[in-house]
């Protein structure tokens, strides 16, 4: 890690933070949330951050729509080809969005030694998360679209659907 990435991290407190995104996108984030402080990082205007939720990026942009309200205990984390989240969004709590993956196909080395990877996640306006859903790298949510609880989105959604299950599938397109 740099040493400014390592000061902003852990010796910057959470309500500076807060104070910080407030003054800047007047967005408002709760003390007891993990923001970085990043200019890979931006939000939009009244979005807002409960507490103990974890978001990172450090690896690349992560654009956080107006509107945007995320639930207790998200973690969102972006890497080199981004996250993007649209206007209007709800993320219900205990939400994970990661914008990577690890290759795996050395067998003789460790995982976590291996290749990371980003496709980048996009997600569209208007679109409501429940809880307990993961949004892994690739998926592509389109407007108006609602996830059932505890989904797992692994690919494309198109607009206006209702997704559900594990992976998610569309079970209904709204009229």
């Amino acid at each position: 890690m740099k040493i400014m990435q390592l000061l902003r991290r852990f010796l910057m407190p959470g309500s500076f933070i807060t104070l910080i995104y407030l003054v800047k996108y007047r967005c408002m984030i709760s003390p007891k949330a993990e923001v970085e402080l990043s200019p890979l990082l931006v939000f939009g205007k009244k979005t807002v951050i409960s507490s103990f939720c974890k978001i990172k990026a450090s690896g690349g942009p992560l654009i956080i729509g107006s509107n945007v309200s995320i639930g207790t205990s998200c973690f969102i984390s972006s890497s080199i080809k981004g996250v993007e989240i649209g206007d209007d969004c709800l993320i219900g709590p205990n939400t994970s969005i990661i914008g990577n993956k690890y290759k795996y196909d050395k067998l003789d080395t460790p995982i976590r030694m291996q290749e990371k990877t980003s496709d980048g996640i996009k997600i569209g306006k208007n679109v409501w998360i429940g809880a307990g859903t993961v949004i892994i790298d690739g998926a592509k949510i389109g407007d108006n679209v609602i996830i059932g609880p505890n989904s797992v989105v692994t690919k494309s959604i198109p607009d206006n659907a209702i997704a559900q299950g594990n992976p998610a599938k569309t079970i209904f397109i709204r009229r």
